[in-house]
């Protein structure tokens, strides 16, 4: 299936009217900056409120103070045991919706809602991306059990629409379930432009630069769960292609000593510097030259969408719905499992500012108030 935007998503002006329409915006977690998911829910549900939508945020945990033109509803819900949470949160956000809201859009793994986003793609297909063999323990788990049997319940759903956030998903989601092109849409996720810029980079670079005590060029990588971001592919690359005084800068919460272990064992120990989980994502994108994201399963990566806009160019594999915004050796790369090519740019300034300019122009079409905008024209048609 070829998932290209239609007709549907002509762009709006800044500001569209949507009377009295209300809107139940469904997320487990309500705070900004958390994780991917919590990025767009937040500055989805803003965007709308600043267009007069009556919007009502459901949530499991609110972690923040909301605007005051949005309202948010805490549906109780047991915090222990993921399972147990989810099909609590399902069930319970349901009888919530059941009166009172025009259209139901669900951010979680939810069912009876108007529009599901499936931004983290077909759990089955990430399973198969990650554990490869389904006689593994993880296909047994009833974590993995529930979140397969909500998202088979939702796929075959016809009433449902699926929101993708890249045509990769939406094809994958439509050869396993069979889903009908007309329930599938796709819409890119925002990303913050003035917070992620390159004159923000370029001003800030020394600082950084100084603070992480870096000297030669520096590569970036940032994600959690290093195992499916594809870190080891990373530093193998490190260690074959980049200059012998680079840096590979590792942000991320997960526990590194296996990758310590790797790194010493390709002889880069000293140049690979993991700095656990950082909220200062662009203070790294001014100390770094590219960034890397060799991941094996990625709906769609908000941080490769982040360095783009800070204009770094960015390298990543083509199960990265990300790589739809990339052309390959104009704003970034897109390769396989060698990371080679990456790392050996780093001694190649003119080429990465090159692509670095085009990166940014490319993450410019891709802002907030442009989702936003192709959210809500997604509510008319479902509104008829």
């Amino acid at each position: 299936m070829d998932a290209k935007p239609t007709a549907l998503w002509r762009r709006l002006p800044a500001r569209v009217p949507f009377g009295a329409v209300k809107i139940a915006l469904v997320i487990e977690r309500f705070a900004p900056g958390a994780g991917g998911v919590e990025t767009v829910g937040w500055h989805l549900a803003q965007g709308l409120a600043a267009r007069e939508v009556q919007v009502t945020v459901l949530c499991h945990r609110c972690e923040t103070a909301p605007p005051p033109n949005l309202e948010v509803r805490t549906v109780p819900t047991p915090s222990f045991w993921q399972p147990l949470r989810v099909l609590t949160f399902s069930r319970r956000t349901a009888e919530v919706v059941r009166s009172g809201f025009d259209v139901v859009h669900t951010l979680a793994r939810t069912r009876h809602a108007d529009v599901f986003r499936a931004g983290g793609g077909s759990h089955a297909a990430y399973m198969e991306q990650v554990y490869r063999s389904p006689r593994t323990r993880a296909f047994l788990s009833p974590r993995h059990r529930v979140l397969l049997r909500i998202e088979e319940a939702v796929f075959r759903d016809p009433h449902a629409i699926i929101q993708c956030n890249a045509r990769g998903s939406a094809a994958e989601i439509q050869r396993r379930y069979g889903v009908s092109e007309s329930r599938l849409v796709t819409i890119y996720n925002g990303v913050d432009t003035e917070r992620f810029h390159p004159e923000r980079r370029r001003s800030n670079r020394e600082e950084a630069r100084a603070a992480l005590g870096l000297e030669g060029a520096a590569a970036l990588f940032a994600g959690g769960g290093f195992h499916r971001k594809g870190l080891d592919r990373a530093i193998e690359g490190f260690a074959r292609a980049a200059p012998d005084n680079a840096t590979l800068l590792v942000a991320g919460g997960d526990e590194p000593a296996a990758y310590r272990r790797l790194a010493l064992r390709l002889g880069v120990e000293d140049r690979v510097r993991f700095l656990g989980r950082r909220s200062d994502i662009e203070r790294l994108h001014a100390a770094s030259d590219l960034f890397v994201l060799p991941t094996r399963y990625d709906p769609f990566s908000n941080a490769c969408l982040e360095a783009m806009a800070s204009g770094l160019p960015v390298a990543t594999t083509r199960t990265n719905g990300a790589a739809e915004l990339i052309q390959h050796d104009r704003n970034g790369l897109i390769l396989d499992g060698n990371f080679e090519p990456a790392f050996a740019l780093l001694g190649a300034r003119d080429r990465l500012e090159a692509m670095g300019a085009g990166a940014r122009a490319s993450a410019e079409q891709h802002s907030w108030a442009r989702h936003t905008d192709e959210v809500l024209e997604l509510y008319r048609r479902i509104r008829g």
